[in-house]
């Protein structure tokens, strides 16, 4: 940024900063949410003191007065923010801190990513129970979404939720956009050419497309597809990849040499028959897992981590973080955030008692899964590698192990035992790992769902129907999720925590069924 145009920026915020934060409602706002908050001022560049707070509704306008022209405050709740003291030590800041907020800050380039992006956040949060929420613009091109600290439970496997900061906001983040990223490329995708997206992302085309079929990651070949027309017929076209041989007019009462008309190069695979002009998905670098050119990210939290208040002004944009109804960001626009034009909204809704109890469970396992797969991939790996005929062998990798329709005979203990129904709490989490279970073992859906609602009329009180087929529903859609390990506290919370010898000797139920598949078969 050249200094003509910091210049303009900066004079131009600095022209309506003591107007704008002298508004009653902007005023009231701002003092109250900042209660138990560290709030820190910016004077345009940079920041002020740590740690800090309003006292005063007053202490806004002072600020002001002092070259002030946003507020930041924290995502944690403190007794008193003026005690934090970067000497303290670990246990000393837990003491302090009361809570924390969940904040998913939704980073990107292109503001309309951002929309779909949160839009597919919130859809994922409802899945998981929560309803109050907060949704606010960045005041840039991102969103800021809030779960109040009231949502969640106290205290989950003998751990003070307060306490796990940022630890478990952390895992909550890499969660959730493990489980949006597939589907924001999915969706963009089908909604926009390729074309529109190279536009959208200031990119040339061809930046955005790559010589590999993502359907079997084979090298793609570059081939002319020609369009021939009969000069004759004049209205027959013919069109044709990787041949160069004049074809003849297919009319039987012509049967002429037809002409040329236009010749293009373009991308094929040979084995899956793809072309890129039929089949631009299977070419667009944005598709591939490694490489996802949407740029729309979850900003990981840290200690003391600090976002912009609602209502605060942007200095780059000089625009307003207004607060937005959940279910009109597909609706919103840049010029709905310019200062003095909106309605003061309520950010923090008051959730219900332990609203946010199953993301963050979800969250959890999730995390203790990914940290064990590749140690359990390879450990299924090694078994089958031994005890496989040599033919069998190549590309025996665990995920790919399928067992039609498999007895009872292989299953663990512990997912025995769940199956038998369940007679106290813990139905929603028990679904879960039959579900994960039968799915990494690859049963069909059809098989799926038929064993769910056996095991459902066994409950001591049956989940509603509804809830079930959105949890295959989701299922279907994020089909790689192992259920959770058996050192994981959950089988004990169950009261399944019953192991066999083999149990002991392996990490995960599914392993453990295949080397029981296996193990009955020799």
């Amino acid at each position: 940024m050249d200094n003509n145009e910091k210049s303009f920026k900066e004079n131009r915020i600095r022209e309506i900063v003591t107007i704008y934060y002298s508004q009653p409602e902007i005023k009231r706002f701002l003092y109250e949410f900042a209660e138990k908050r560290e709030v820190v001022p910016r004077y345009y560049e940079s920041f002020g003191k740590r740690p800090d707070t309003f006292q005063f509704q007053n202490d806004i306008l002072e600020h002001v007065k002092r070259g002030a022209t946003s507020f930041h405050c924290s995502q944690e709740l403190w007794k008193d923010p003026l005690e934090i003291n970067l000497e303290l030590s670990r246990k000393e800041f837990d003491e302090l801190r009361e809570g924390w907020d969940l904040l998913l800050d939704i980073d990107s380039k292109y503001l309309e990513y951002s929309k779909i992006y949160a839009k597919l956040l919130i859809e994922a949060l409802e899945f998981h129970g929560i309803k109050n929420l907060g949704v606010k613009f960045s005041g840039s091109k991102g969103f800021h979404i809030i779960i109040p600290w009231e949502a969640f439970p106290k205290e989950v496997y003998n751990q003070k939720t307060k306490d796990m900061f940022p630890e478990w906001p952390k895992m909550i983040c890499q969660y959730l956009d493990n489980m949006i990223k597939p589907r924001l490329t999915e969706y963009i995708f089908q909604n926009q050419s390729l074309k529109e997206l190279a536009e959208k992302t200031e990119k040339k085309e061809s930046e955005l497309i790559i010589d590999e079929c993502l359907s079997c990651n084979r090298e793609a070949i570059k081939k002319f597809q020609i369009t021939w027309i009969c000069q004759s017929c004049n209205d027959i076209e013919v069109i044709r990849i990787g041949k160069n041989r004049i074809p003849k007019c297919p009319n039987e009462n012509c049967r002429k040499d037809m002409t040329e008309l236009f010749k293009e190069e373009i991308l094929f695979c040979d084995y899956c028959n793809f072309n890129f002009k039929d089949n631009p998905e299977m070419f667009a670098k944005f598709k591939q897992k490694s490489e996802i050119l949407i740029e729309a990210d979850l900003v990981l939290v840290s200690p003391r981590h600090l976002f912009r208040m609602p209502y605060s002004l942007h200095e780059k944009t000089a625009l307003v973080s207004i607060v937005i109804e959940k279910d009109k960001i597909e609706d919103f626009q840049i010029s709905d955030a310019k200062p003095f034009k909106f309605q003061v909204r309520n950010y923090y809704n008051k959730p219900k008692e332990n609203e946010a109890k199953n993301l963050l469970l979800q969250a959890l396992d999730w995390y203790e899964q990914k940290k064990q797969e590749e140690l359990i991939i390879q450990e299924k790996k090694e078994y089958l590698s031994k005890n496989l005929p040599i033919e069998n062998k190549k590309d025996s990798g665990f995920k790919k192990i399928q067992i039609s329709n498999p007895s009872e005979e292989i299953f663990t203990p512990q997912i025995k035992l769940l199956l038998q129904g369940m007679n106290q709490d813990g139905r929603k989490r028990a679904l879960m790992i039959l579900i994960s279970f039968f799915k990494s073992l690859g049963l069909s859906d059809l098989e799926i769902e038929k064993r769910i609602f056996e095991w459902n009329e066994k409950n001591y009180i049956p989940i509603k129907k509804g809830y079930i087929i959105s949890q295959l529903s989701w299922y279907k859609k994020n089909p790689n999720r192992l259920p959770p390990n058996f050192n994981n506290p959950i089988y004990k919370e169950l009261g399944v925590d019953k192991p066999d010898k083999l149990a002991m000797e392996t990490k995960n139920p599914v392993g453990y069924s295949i080397k029981k598949y296996f193990m009955m078969r020799k």
